[in-house]
């Protein structure tokens, strides 16, 4: 039971920042039952040794270390999903509907409706790439290239994953980039009208063209932004098999 609950330390740690386990709406004896079904697995796949006592320093220290490595996993996911939330607000703002939000079913927090579109659409592939599967798998093969007691992450794995913090950024301006650039020229051509006759009322015009051409635009930039979706999936996936397998 001793060794069970310490494998539970780094899954659980995983599956708390990782998208889709940890989600608000995922109970929480759902995560505690599947930690602990992962945790026999990796029980049976690695020959893991727990510290002989449970009150001592290097106890905590190695309990430390293994909720370090499971959180430094699911972080790294995290950041990748992050980059819709990132490009809806850009196009939100762009259609002159930033201030749309909704409560964001995977942190329990206010976003951008559209983001929050975006960020579904996100979840829905990770989850037909079978990105969960690909997740649990990372876990399992951590125990061996970071096993317990040598698990702590070296100075060139933090600055990797700090690297990849500005990842997001990126992806999520490239992915906001078609609609966002249209929405960019319309409004230099509203702004030049408004200059050259000032007397139209623009603002009434300007909100209603605004709106239909981010629709527009968004239904025809959709199978484009789903490529690149996988795209994100899948560096969000290297990402984290990098940190593992180095």
């Amino acid at each position: 039971m001793w060794a069970l609950l310490f494998v539970m330390v780094r899954v659980g740690a995983a599956f708390v920042f990782a998208p889709v386990f940890g989600n608000v709406s995922v109970p929480l004896p759902v995560r505690v039952a599947l930690s602990g079904a992962i945790g026999v697995l990796v029980l049976g796949a690695n020959p893991v040794t727990p510290p002989a006592q449970v009150f001592a320093l290097a106890t905590f220290v190695a309990v430390a270390a293994e909720a370090l490595v499971g959180l430094a996993l699911g972080f790294v996911l995290q950041i990748a999903f992050a980059a819709p939330l990132i490009a809806g607000e850009i196009i939100g703002g762009s259609m002159g509907i930033g201030f749309a939000n909704m409560i964001d079913p995977n942190s329990g927090r206010s976003s951008p409706a559209i983001g929050q579109f975006l960020s579904i659409l996100l979840t829905l592939l990770f989850l037909s790439l079978d990105g969960h599967l690909v997740l649990v798998d990372m876990v399992l093969r951590s125990y061996r290239a970071l096993p317990p007691g040598a698990a702590w992450l070296t100075a060139g794995q933090l600055r990797d994953i700090a690297l990849f913090g500005g990842y997001a950024f990126l992806a999520g301006l490239l992915l906001a980039l078609p609609v966002g650039f249209l929405l960019l020229c319309l409004n230099l051509v509203l702004g030049m009208l408004s200059r050259s006759a000032p007397a139209l009322n623009l603002f009434a015009i300007g909100l209603p063209a605004s709106l239909a051409a981010g629709v527009v635009a968004l239904a025809i930039a959709f199978p484009a932004m789903g490529d690149f979706m996988l795209v994100i999936v899948r560096e969000g996936l290297d990402m984290t098999q990098r940190l593992v397998l180095r």
